[in-house]
């Protein structure tokens, strides 16, 4: 595997080595030990899946302490645009984000970690998005930042009328509005 830092160091992109031939392909595509060494120390205890439509956007999301989650995502089939965006308060990057493409092609994965909003918009007629946890998903610590927060600024891709959007989605705050309770 190959382990790429970002703008953000703690974001990581993960290039798994794919061996393929005529009867398809094979890969690892996650690995304690590499990922330990290369990352962090972590323990995953969730697998989740999720299948979207074009123009599906879902985030900018994250868990307040306890209950904070730390994400690898990959997409399995399709094309998003994966953004992990720095909440945490003291940080010289606080308020950016990372952004970067993963498809069923490339295989990329990325490593969003506590502290970061996290969210991805569908690019492909439908996408099939996995990704594990570290911790337990908690309702009441659930929180988010608006997608169109224009102190971010990102760049979607998709115009904004083609966007989908849930009502929780719709209804998150602004990055100026949101208390974070990570500190860097």
């Amino acid at each position: 595997m190959n382990f790429i830092k970002t703008e953000i160091p703690e974001v990581v992109i993960i290039e798994p080595k794919v061996f393929g031939d005529h009867r398809g392909y094979f890969f690892e595509s996650f690995n304690q030990k590499q990922f330990e060494e290369n990352v962090t120390e972590t323990n995953f205890i969730q697998d989740n899946e999720s299948k979207s439509s074009r123009g599906v956007l879902r985030g900018l999301h994250f868990q307040k302490p306890p209950f904070a989650q730390a994400k690898l995502v990959r997409c399995i089939k399709g094309k998003v645009l994966d953004v992990a965006v720095d909440i945490r308060v003291g940080s010289s990057t606080y308020g950016k984000y990372v952004s970067v493409e993963l498809s069923e092609e490339n295989k990329r994965q990325l490593f969003v970690p506590r502290g970061f909003a996290h969210g991805f918009i569908v690019l492909s007629e439908e996408a099939i998005f996995a990704y594990k946890v570290d911790n337990i998903y908690a309702p009441n610590h659930d929180s988010g930042i608006k997608w169109d927060d224009k102190e971010l600024n990102i760049d979607w891709i998709i115009k904004k009328e083609d966007i989908q959007l849930s009502d929780k989605d719709l209804n998150l705050q602004w990055l100026k509005d949101i208390e974070s309770p990570y500190k860097y």
